[in-house]
């Protein structure tokens, strides 16, 4: 009986009677990293750029790319999402009953979660909780905006990554909010300090005017745009219990634009 299952990358770590199983996971989805699957869930590590679900004028997305290579996945199969610009990972039903049971777990905050995100800016402090109401931009949709009347609670936990790296953050959602992470970041009465690559937030809360940011020194370049092209925000751990068999799974990916940015 398997009692633990850690996914690292493309890896599938099985703990079973106390010996260690590795297996090679190959992903059949074209575009679509899978990290793991069997007869209830698939999870994939999305890459930055694809939707979540389709939109309005665009088709292709994680849900479209499942059903059309995995046929056989019957009912809704999208649990939850992901903004189109972050990537990492996320679990798919492939089955009314694990669906049913893998949003409870959503519902119940069963679900473990952890981002990984590159700041404009070093925060002043090591860590700390954002708490802050959201609701979509009725004049300026998809953005999201901080409303204490009408905006839905959320929060987020958040902390350095190490010492060597002061930009770099993790980041517990513990609400799931649409563009969450990023608004609590950058807002003024958030953190204050908006996540590289984030066209829709940066501008309109620059860094560099907030207090929660470190004071630049004089030789200090200004925040520049990564050179990945992209928003540095990458779910990169994920855990659940399995709907099928009740066992906890963990999953973890590495952040890729960290590879590119150093190329």
């Amino acid at each position: 009986m398997v009692s633990m299952s850690c996914i690292i990358g493309s890896l599938c770590l099985d703990v079973i009677c106390s010996e260690l199983f590795v297996s090679e996971l190959n992903s059949s989805i074209p575009g679509l990293p899978v990290i793991f699957e069997d007869d209830s869930v698939i999870v994939v590590d999305k890459p930055s750029g694809m939707l979540s679900q389709p939109g309005k004028t665009v088709s292709d997305s994680v849900v479209t790319r499942v059903m059309q290579f995995r046929p056989e996945a019957d009912g809704p199969v999208l649990v939850h999402r992901l903004d189109m610009d972050t990537s990492g990972l996320l679990v798919m039903a492939k089955n009314r009953v694990a669906h049913r049971l893998l949003q409870q777990q959503f519902e119940h905050r069963r679900i473990g979660k952890r981002y990984i995100a590159r700041l404009c800016m070093a925060p002043q402090a090591l860590g700390g909780r954002v708490h802050l109401p959201l609701r979509g931009d009725m004049d300026d949709r998809p953005r999201q905006i901080v409303c204490q009347a009408h905006g839905k609670q959320s929060t987020t936990i958040w902390h350095r990554f190490s010492a060597s790296d002061p930009l770099c953050v993790w980041l517990y959602p513990l609400t799931g909010r649409t563009h969450q992470l990023r608004v609590h970041m950058a807002h003024p009465d958030g953190l204050g300090v908006a996540i590289q690559g984030d066209r829709l937030y940066q501008a309109h809360y620059p860094s560099s005017n907030n207090h929660n940011a470190s004071a630049p020194s004089e030789s200090a370049e200004p925040p520049q745009e990564p050179a990945c092209g992209r928003l540095m925000l990458h779910a990169q751990y994920l855990a659940f219990d399995h709907p099928e068999t009740g066992v906890r799974l963990n999953f973890q990916t590495p952040a890729r634009f960290f590879e590119n940015e150093q190329k």
